[in-house]
């Protein structure tokens, strides 16, 4: 099916966040993508639950899956290839079981930075160091396996800085599946600082890249985001912010008041957002006033 969708669609949420209110321990640096290989059927469930709950669009289980990080685990290269295929064939499963309602869904493969795979927070930083061809050669084999596991679009995600935005664009070049990037944000900048008007600009003229905008990043941010990628890029938006509370790494838990509300959600599609979602600490019950709302907003709209 084709991508983007052309009306108002609905994003997943955060499927550590639902895989851990299952039980799941995901401490480990492979995070959820340590499923992959040792409870597959528990990603089928969580992809499952984001549908049910009102989701057009479930975002794969191989953000933080990696050749390095799986090598770590004694895992050799073809292994590897079979879990990132997998994690689209998971994603497919769970939509192939709710083929009989009539609605059309989409799987999105999951595409994180470089510093998602060293697991120490750097993908809130960037600038790690590595040239632009550094990254693009680290990126291209995941893009390229993924690509050819068949999703809809590739959903390069939580991009904290133009140089790894440059190598994305770069691996993506003549993709076969189109793709969205969403930088992390702070602010009207990216977690590396640079100007979000910039980082918009670099993907105005790549045409595998569909749709663009913004993840990771508190929800007071996204109403002005939407603006600057529309403004700047003329393409479809796509947002899905963290639930606004705080991560005390110190003492390992989540803090302060939740600030992901429908009445900003609303706004958003208001602003012209084309696809919206969650991330961090965002579940079936968010997404399903999300799509509420959005439904609200299409039959006011009518």
């Amino acid at each position: 099916m084709g991508f983007p969708p052309a009306a108002v669609t609905v994003l997943d949420g955060g499927l550590a966040t639902e895989l851990e209110a299952r039980g799941h321990d995901l401490s480990d640096a492979l995070w959820s993508a340590r499923l992959l290989a040792d409870d597959p059927d528990a990603i089928v469930a969580a992809h499952l639950a984001f549908f049910r709950a009102g989701a057009a669009i479930a975002t794969t289980a191989s953000y933080q899956a990696s050749f390095a990080g799986f090598a770590a685990r004694g895992l050799g290269r073809d292994e590897t290839e079979r879990l990132l295929r997998r994690s689209v064939e998971l994603a497919d499963s769970a939509r192939a079981r709710l083929a009989g309602d009539g609605r059309r869904r989409w799987v999105a493969a999951s595409v994180g930075p470089y510093g998602a795979a060293l697991a120490d927070g750097s993908e809130y930083r960037g600038r790690y160091g590595l040239t632009v061809a550094e990254l693009t050669a680290w990126h291209r084999p995941r893009l390229e396996v993924l690509a050819d596991a068949g999703p809809d679009v590739l959903a390069l995600e939580t991009i904290p800085d133009l140089d790894e935005a440059r190598a994305l664009v770069a691996a993506l070049t003549g993709s076969p599946v189109p793709a969205w990037l969403s930088y992390s944000i702070d602010g009207d900048r990216t977690r590396a600082g640079q100007p979000l008007a910039e980082a918009f600009a670099l993907l105005t003229d790549v045409p595998e890249i569909v749709a663009v905008g913004v993840n990771c990043c508190a929800p007071a941010d996204v109403s002005p985001a939407i603006a600057t990628a529309r403004a700047i890029t003329g393409k479809p938006v796509i947002v899905y912010p963290n639930s606004g509370e705080g991560w005390d790494a110190a003492r390992g838990r989540w803090t302060g008041p939740v600030r992901y509300s429908m009445a900003q959600a609303r706004r958003w599609v208001a602003d012209g957002a084309a696809i919206l979602g969650g991330c961090c600490r965002v579940g079936p019950g968010e997404i399903a006033g999300l799509a509420r709302a959005v439904a609200d907003a299409a039959h006011s709209a009518g």
